[in-house]
């Protein structure tokens, strides 16, 4: 069965290209209530743990880098079947394969810079949630 809730955050590109309300706007256009939500920084040890499933792969260093580059916006969304339906929103991972209309063909600049990050599976959602909201009921 589906989840009700996925986790989100705006990346760095996406903050400092000022697409905030942009995101967010189409985030609630599309049904999701934001349960929780903030906007910090990632330290390069909260980023090299948060991406710790890619430490082997040869993008590693360069993503925590760019993680690391600016604030972002960590958010807990609510909606039925919210990881599936958010991955619809935000598109594919390039943006130039990205369906028009979806959060990162109209905000993303590249594969790296893609403007947003949405968990891919119910399990994951609830781990990267909880990575942002500790001590938090949010799952």
């Amino acid at each position: 069965m589906a989840g009700k809730r996925t986790f989100t955050m705006i990346k760095p590109d996406g903050v400092a290209n000022g697409h905030i309300g942009a995101i967010l706007e189409k985030i609630n256009g599309a049904g999701f209530t934001i349960k929780a939500m903030k906007y910090t920084r990632l330290s390069t040890e909260d980023a090299k743990s948060f991406y710790a499933i890619h430490k082997e792969r040869p993008f590693y260093g360069e993503l925590v880098e760019y993680m690391t580059s600016g604030p972002i916006v960590a958010a807990i969304l609510e909606k039925d079947n919210a990881v599936e339906d958010f991955r619809t929103l935000i598109g594919a991972t390039n943006p130039k394969e990205a369906a028009p209309g979806t959060i990162r063909a109209l905000y993303a600049e590249s594969i790296a810079a893609n403007a947003v990050h949405g968990s891919d599976s119910d399990e994951n959602a609830a781990i990267e949630g909880a990575f942002h909201f500790s001590g938090r009921e949010i799952f």
